[in-house]
């Protein structure tokens, strides 16, 4: 099968359940040949048995750790295992289309680019949407003032009206599934581990951006990614956790000190609401479609305060944040 020019890095996102569907999906999808080095952080224990079993069958690289891992944490561990020119990373929770790693490899190829994204597909109850087709990201001057600015080209349009996407340079592609140059890494260093929630993408695309590089959006290469609710219960921790003020707050500060941006910047305060938002679907089902509606605007963020700020921060949060180790970030 000759030898592998990709290594395939699975890390956790924000939920466990939907991981065992998603690698069979990896393995159903994606010629060989391939590395895989699968990140696992905390995981429950059936998804433990199962990924030990499924290493031992497969013969990929298991790494774990008996804490929560941030996405930027779990890229590192994996990366320190890749020998290929090319790595992919994946999140654990998405599935891709067959034939995308292939399609990604040949765009690299053909353009240079040092980053190349494919299109998200999601999932949200009977209706497939796109939603994410790359975006334009810039910090800009304004009025001597630094801003961040970011476009996303298409976002949630129903598949059946969406329009037909080309190739096309753009400035970022998220993580569900993105390819990555091996040396494009040398160059801009590790990932930033101060960066430990939502702007992870953004942080690696100015990185990239600084250093010359290229990011090609590939419409031919889909990922999908399902979302919550439902979410089983063994994964509620850690999606708190992934989507905490106990992350997002330190991560805010970090990543507006390292940008030159202030903490008002209303690009990072839309961060902050869609944050808000897509918590709420930790609560069950019926009650997260109750509050998704207009008339109840006020009570949502009622339970935005009360409920995530308080109770569940106190009670599953902040001792999840507390088993795991010092982190650097201020």
């Amino acid at each position: 099968m000759g030898v592998p020019r990709v290594t395939i890095v699975i890390v956790p996102r924000e939920q466990f359940g939907r991981a065992p569907a998603a690698l069979e999906r990896v393995y159903a999808a994606t010629s060989p040949p391939f590395e895989l080095v699968y990140v696992d952080g905390n995981s429950p224990p059936s998804l433990r048995r199962y990924l030990d079993q499924e290493a031992a069958r497969r013969g990929f690289t298991l790494v774990r750790t008996d804490h929560y891992l941030t996405s930027n944490e779990a890229r590192n561990l994996g990366l320190e295992r890749v020998r290929t020119p090319y790595v992919a990373f994946l999140d654990n929770d998405v599935a891709p289309e067959p034939g995308w790693l292939d399609t990604l490899v040949a765009c690299a190829e053909e353009t240079g680019a040092w980053v190349v994204g494919p299109i998200v597909h999601q999932d949200e109850g009977a209706v497939r949407l796109v939603h994410y087709g790359g975006a334009a990201l810039r910090i800009v001057e304004d009025a001597g003032v630094r801003r961040f600015s970011y476009t996303p080209q298409i976002t949630n349009v129903p598949v059946s009206r969406a329009p037909v996407l080309e190739r096309t340079r753009c400035d970022l592609v998220k993580f569900y599934g993105v390819l990555v140059r091996r040396d494009a890494l040398d160059r801009v260093g590790p990932f930033d581990e101060g960066v430990r929630s939502f702007f992870e993408p953004a942080d690696f695309a100015l990185a990239i951006q600084a250093a010359g590089g290229e990011v090609y959006l590939e419409p031919r290469a889909v990922v999908t990614h399902t979302l919550p609710p439902p979410l089983p219960a063994a994964d509620l921790p850690f999606f708190l956790l992934r989507w905490s003020n106990e992350w997002l707050h330190p991560t805010l500060r970090h990543f507006a000190r390292k940008h030159g941006l202030s903490l008002d910047d209303p690009g990072l305060r839309h961060h902050w609401h869609w944050r808000s938002y897509h918590r709420r679907r930790a609560l069950p089902p019926a009650l997260w479609r109750l509050l998704r509606t207009p008339p109840f605007k006020y009570p949502a963020k009622a339970v935005d305060r009360l409920v995530f700020d308080g109770l569940l921060e106190s009670t599953i949060v902040r001792p999840a944040e507390r088993r795991r180790p010092a982190s650097g970030a201020a």
